[in-house]
């Protein structure tokens, strides 16, 4: 064991001595290039201001109050990272920019400074590339963190990600594990175009011997990222651009460096009796607001399941849940076709909840249309919480 232990940390120096800082005169280029592209406008379609995230008068229910405090996602993103490097030295985080720019959305901020460049490597514009790095290191015992700029930008090395990293520990008979997290912003934001808009929880969430995370608040993003770290399969972290700056309650076990959120359960975040909402990510808080709205102007009790992980999926929860209320409509940002509410439906008619349905489940979703870029087009492109209150109306013939 001892040897083994010594063999990792010799890798972590000659697995990064080709990334050591340039030259001094190539770093002063860098440096100039950086600053000019800092200092060049970004053309941007004036966006209104987001209503429907969480804040203030909008808290989520916790374990417990006592000693709690909050803190955005990005926050936690960043403190799970910063705990687990601590705990394990094999781990170490790579991307673009994640290092002397403190990652292109901060998530990576001041880790740099505490870990060093052994530790936080900024990588060429290159997907394929250093995410065949990453997969290679944790097949050599390393446990890296790979960041991408967006999960759009995924596709230049989706081989790596679902064959080398998804499929070898199952080759291998269970000898080789992949422990690596890829993770970076998923789904649509706001005026990204089209490119990057996609929500790749369906195409990860297919795939055998991938595990899949789609998380919503900051307790989510903590606990699964540390568990996802600690985890020997290789794991798609899939975050929300949108919900990085928002800040939620934490309570006193949650602010834990102990704190781990177990891969694969469900969370019911509000109890209802009368129909079940499925959903992910963002949508949960659409979600959640439609079922405020909906029990204070109509009396109607919405059950609302965060699934936080989507492989493998809490089909135990959902089907409880339909057997309670005997409804279920699915909610996310994503394509209708072949998505992640169309398996939830299928396995919920192919299980026993079936019998309990008193009508069809539906499915919320995005337009079945490339995203568009004007924030006209683009906001009707997606579920918000008048179009989710007015379906589940519907849904139950109230309306």
């Amino acid at each position: 064991m001892a040897s083994r232990a010594s063999s990792i940390s010799r890798l972590i120096p000659s697995a990064t001595r080709s990334l050591r800082p340039l030259s001094t005169s190539s770093a002063t280029s860098k440096l100039v290039s950086r600053n000019a592209l800092a200092s060049t406008p970004v053309a941007r379609v004036a966006r209104s201001a987001p209503r429907f995230l969480v804040g203030e008068g909008q808290r989520r229910s916790a374990s417990s109050d006592e000693g709690g405090s909050s803190m955005t996602v990005r926050e936690a993103l960043n403190a799970a990272m910063e705990e687990e490097m601590i705990r394990d030295e094999t781990v170490f985080i790579m991307g673009e920019e994640v290092a002397r720019y403190n990652g292109a959305y901060k998530i990576t901020k001041g880790l740099l400074d505490k870990f060093g460049e052994d530790r936080v490597i900024d990588t060429p514009i290159t997907e394929a590339g250093f995410t065949g790095m990453a997969v290679g290191a944790a097949l050599a015992g390393l446990r890296p963190v790979c960041e991408f700029m967006t999960w759009n930008f995924a596709m230049q090395s989706i081989d790596h990600i679902v064959n080398s990293g998804g499929k070898t520990y199952y080759m291998s008979g269970g000898n080789v594990p992949c422990p690596v997290v890829f993770r970076g912003p998923n789904g649509a934001a706001a005026g990204v175009g089209a490119q990057h808009s996609q929500d790749y929880s369906a195409w990860y969430g297919s795939i055998p011997g991938l595990k899949v995370i789609s998380p919503w608040s900051a307790a989510d993003c903590k606990g699964l990222l540390k568990a996802a770290i600690r985890d020997p399969n290789p794991v798609c972290f899939l975050e929300n651009e949108l919900l990085y700056g928002v800040s939620f309650p934490m309570t006193k076990e949650e602010m834990s460096e102990d704190f781990v959120l177990p891969i694969g359960k469900a969370k019911v975040e509000k109890e209802g009796s009368d129909i079940t909402v499925v959903t992910h990510s963002k949508m949960v808080t659409h979600s959640l607001e439609a079922a405020e709205l909906l029990e204070k102007e109509s009396g109607i009790k919405v059950e609302v399941i965060n699934l936080r992980s989507i492989r493998p999926l809490d089909i135990e929860t959902i089907i409880a849940s339909v057997k309670k209320t005997n409804h279920l409509v699915t909610v996310e940002g994503g394509f209708p076709a072949f998505g992640v509410g169309s398996e939830i439906i299928a396995q919920i008619c192919e299980s026993p909840a079936f019998d309990f349905l008193d009508a069809p489940p539906e499915r919320i979703t995005g337009a079945d249309v490339p995203t568009p870029y004007a924030e006209s087009l683009e906001g009707m492109a997606f579920p918000d919480t008048d179009i989710i209150s007015k379906v589940l109306k519907r849904h139950l013939y109230r309306q």
